[in-house]
């Protein structure tokens, strides 16, 4: 299949994986358009990749090695254990994980968008009108255009998903993840933490993950996230997707983060979140929700906007980019637009029904009904980890 026009809502790494794949998969006319008008590349929050899906990726042409990563091979669990500056080490399991800094990553796929490629920053889809033959986009300024196929990479709040399915809501799971990342250089004693290891701080109720990402510029920052349910009385409408950008918490929910680095993580994870100045801190309330399609009429959904997990799945950004990957492939083999929809779809409705549930489950077991860590050991958190990922899914489904 050649030709044909199309529309990407959502410029950043699931928006950019897609208008390589409409690329890819012969379309001759692609314009992006991204609500933000600043710089994607500017944010700087922490993601992981599991070894055996960057290959998979690698193969597909979405990464390579140019884009900067750290390479992270154990994940170590710790409790708080008196004044123990560590706490007290659980057990270790295996983390072949790849990590990466959200800025650069999308800095590095944007460049490898070909510039045949419109891509309109500061411009906000107000409406989306959809016929058996044409997609219609209105924008902000009052300017209309009609397209042969729409995909939505416009995230949790997505206006494409809204216009395909406008009864599925994203549902608020009943805690928050507070995240913060900053210059390794603030990093007192960084040689009782090995670059390698991934730290799980675990906690009644709750944990913290640590791990170093690149800056983009040759060094390391460190990158926390720590899940708890907010104070009572936060002040934030949950009910439906919101967050809270970097500068812009209440003193209340910054000090809830504190108090829990001070009494539940041991000292030397505890004081990251000190370390941590307010501008460089934000909030991502958990929400939950698959739409029950990828592909219906002229609209495609990927990322974010057709499912979002919770971060415990460590597959977010892995699931963005397999979908785009499956994208292209079914773009590239059909003979026309139901047909390469269909192919979609099949490939990619189930693995988002999969991660989610998946994120349903690791939330009971790290966060909402979290075990007697004090009495965990090695053979214990071995036994308790096969039981939360049954499934063998933590980190991405294998893109098949």
């Amino acid at each position: 299949m050649r030709g044909g026009r199309v529309a990407i809502v959502g410029g950043s790494v699931a928006g950019c994986a897609a208008a390589l794949a409409a690329h890819r998969g012969g379309a001759e006319g692609i314009t992006v358009y991204e609500r933000a008008a600043g710089q994607l590349a500017d944010r700087g929050v922490g993601l992981a990749m599991h070894n055996d899906r960057y290959a998979e990726l690698e193969a597909a042409g979405y990464v390579d090695t140019a884009m900067p990563w750290i390479q992270l091979a154990r994940r170590c669990w710790y409790v708080r254990d008196g004044g123990a500056p560590l706490g007290r080490r659980v057990g270790i399991l295996p983390f072949p994980f790849r990590t990466y800094n959200w800025g650069p990553l999308w800095r590095e796929l944007r460049a490898r968008v070909p510039e045949s490629v419109e891509f309109r920053a500061g411009t906000s889809i107000e409406s989306l009108e959809v016929g058996p033959d044409r997609a219609e986009l209105s924008t902000a300024d009052g300017r209309s255009e009609r397209f042969d196929f729409v995909i939505g990479a416009d995230g949790y709040r997505s206006v494409v998903r809204t216009a395909a399915y406008p009864e599925v809501r994203p549902e608020y799971a009943g805690y928050l993840a507070w995240r913060g990342a900053f210059p390794v250089e603030r990093l007192p004693d960084p040689g009782l933490w090995p670059v390698e290891d991934c730290v799980y701080a675990v906690f009644p109720g709750g944990h913290a993950i640590i791990y170093r990402i690149p800056d983009g510029r040759g060094g390391h920052r460190v990158n926390w996230v720590l899940f708890a349910a907010p104070p009572a009385g936060h002040g934030l409408p949950l009910d439906s997707p919101t967050s809270l950008p970097p500068g812009t918490l209440t003193e209340a929910l910054r000090a809830c983060a504190l108090e829990i680095a001070d009494t539940r993580l041991a000292p030397y994870w505890g004081q990251l979140m000190h370390l941590t100045k307010p501008e460089e801190l934000f909030i991502q309330p958990m929400y939950d929700f698959t739409a029950p399609r990828y592909a219906v009429g002229r609209l495609a959904l990927a990322g974010d906007a057709a499912t979002v997990a919770r971060p415990h799945t460590g597959g977010g950004a892995v699931k963005a980019l397999q979908d785009a990957t499956a994208l292209g492939s079914a773009l590239a083999s059909a003979e026309s637009w139901p047909e390469a929809l269909a192919a979609y779809d099949t490939r990619r409705s189930t693995v988002g029904r999969s991660m989610v549930d998946l994120g349903r489950r690791l939330g009971l077991g790290l966060v909402q009904e979290s075990p007697d860590w004090s009495a965990m050991d090695q053979g214990g958190l071995e036994k308790w980890w096969q039981q939360a990922d049954g499934s063998g899914a933590f980190g991405g489904r294998k893109l098949t």
